[in-house]
């Protein structure tokens, strides 16, 4: 069994504060042994029609290769996943003050030459149509770094609300925000807020950068999982569905 991450009332505090917390060592060596193997195993499994999601991505190093950019919808296809989903609802609940249903999932692989992530608020993609307020969670599992990639948060804004759906955040938004590196090391995790500006630069060196995220809402306000992913389905379904031909773009 993993362990399951712990969270006091002055964390709760600090991440009301600022939008976001980082708690260093949440999960073991021995926790994050078993994570990683189980997104190597993810990575290598058969992409087929009606399982797991995945996504690919041209190398920013090198046009010709292409690489796994992210795998998405994955606790209903592999067991270790759906135990990690199911131990972060504890500390989750700790936030929400509330039992929390799990709403969607992804790892982000960012093998060298992968993409970064514009700045964006996690609801500009449209989560409003299913709660009112997402709190995601990131589990790091191989060392993010300035160099491959961090996570880049922004402290207190999350108090502002929605700047508007499905457009990353422009300059003006940005003015007065101040991106900070959170670099963080196997085994960290990092909770965010719906509405807490973020981002992440390419990986331009030659090791992977794998980090899962899980976001959730509160029981009481439903369990979207699948009417979320059927929805995403007709817009941006996996690689293995796309039609030949057909432009897929994705937004936020």
């Amino acid at each position: 069994m993993l362990t399951t991450p712990t969270i006091n009332e002055e964390q709760i505090k600090q991440f009301k504060q600022d939008g976001f917390l980082l708690i260093k060592n949440a999960f073991s060596a021995d926790d994050i042994k078993k994570i990683e193997s189980w997104a190597t195993e993810l990575a290598t499994m058969p992409e087929k029609s009606g399982a797991h999601w995945v996504f690919h991505e041209t190398s920013q190093i090198d046009p010709d290769i292409e690489l796994i950019s992210r795998i998405e919808k994955i606790s209903p296809f592999h067991n270790g996943f759906a135990e990690l989903s199911d131990v972060l609802k504890q500390p989750m609940a700790k936030l929400f003050k509330e039992k929390a249903a799990l709403f969607k999932e992804k790892i982000n692989f960012k093998m060298p030459g992968g993409d970064g992530f514009k700045p964006h608020q996690d609801s500009q993609a449209g989560w409003q149509d299913y709660a009112d307020y997402f709190i995601s969670v990131m589990v790091c599992i191989d060392e993010a770094t300035l160099e491959n990639g961090c996570l880049q948060m922004v402290s207190g804004f999350q108090n502002s609300g929605l700047f508007r759906e499905w457009e990353p955040l422009n300059d003006d938004d940005m003015k007065n925000m101040e991106f900070i590196n959170y670099p963080t090391k196997p085994g960290d995790i990092v909770f965010f807020d719906c509405y807490t500006p973020h981002a992440s630069e390419p990986n331009l060196t030659d090791s992977t950068r794998r980090l899962y995220f899980a976001t959730y809402n509160k029981l009481s306000e439903g369990d979207h999982l699948e009417k979320y992913y059927a929805d995403k389905f007709k817009s941006y379904p996996p690689d293995i569905d796309r039609v030949t031909g057909k432009e897929y773009v994705f937004r936020v």
